[in-house]
């Protein structure tokens, strides 16, 4: 799978999780600062989000401070469903429930550990298929449609 990284700050966790994806057999392309520098959360998640939304990327991961910024960021993307997860259970929901194509994480919060719990549950969670689900989505794809200019 090909994973776009994003990280406005190269800490700890950046380094847990690149190291995680690429021992998983990912493809990944990273977007920020190298050690010891910084780069804007804004910039960063759009580069790398935008990644998804052209194809080059199956999916990415979002990281800021609290996660927070990140996750706003990533969601301004047309056709991005970010979910901010501080643990495993939440990040299955996100992928069963909401379809989340992107992943944000808090570097501040979130532990080496906690993050492969993190990244497990979400590779191996599918999006839901049933019935219920797949009107959720609709509902989703109809409030963009609206909000974007489109036909409800």
């Amino acid at each position: 799978m090909r994973i776009a990284v994003s990280a406005d700050e190269y800490t700890h966790l950046t380094r847990v999780v690149l190291e995680e994806l690429e021992a998983r057999g990912h493809e990944v392309r990273y977007f920020g600062p190298e050690p010891g520098q910084e780069a804007d959360w804004p910039d960063v998640t759009a580069e790398a989000v935008r990644q998804v939304v052209r194809g080059e990327a199956d999916e990415a991961i979002v990281m800021c401070w609290t996660g927070t910024g990140a996750t706003i960021a990533a969601n301004k993307v047309r056709g991005v469903r970010a979910a901010l997860c501080h643990d495993a259970e939440t990040a299955k929901g996100a992928r069963i429930w909401n379809h989340a194509n992107v992943l944000a994480l808090s570097m501040r919060a979130t532990s080496g550990p906690i993050a492969r719990e993190i990244l497990d549950a979400w590779f191996d969670t599918p999006y839901s298929t049933d019935e219920w689900n797949r009107t959720q989505m609709a509902k989703l794809a109809h409030i963009e449609a609206q909000e974007a200019g489109g036909t409800p």
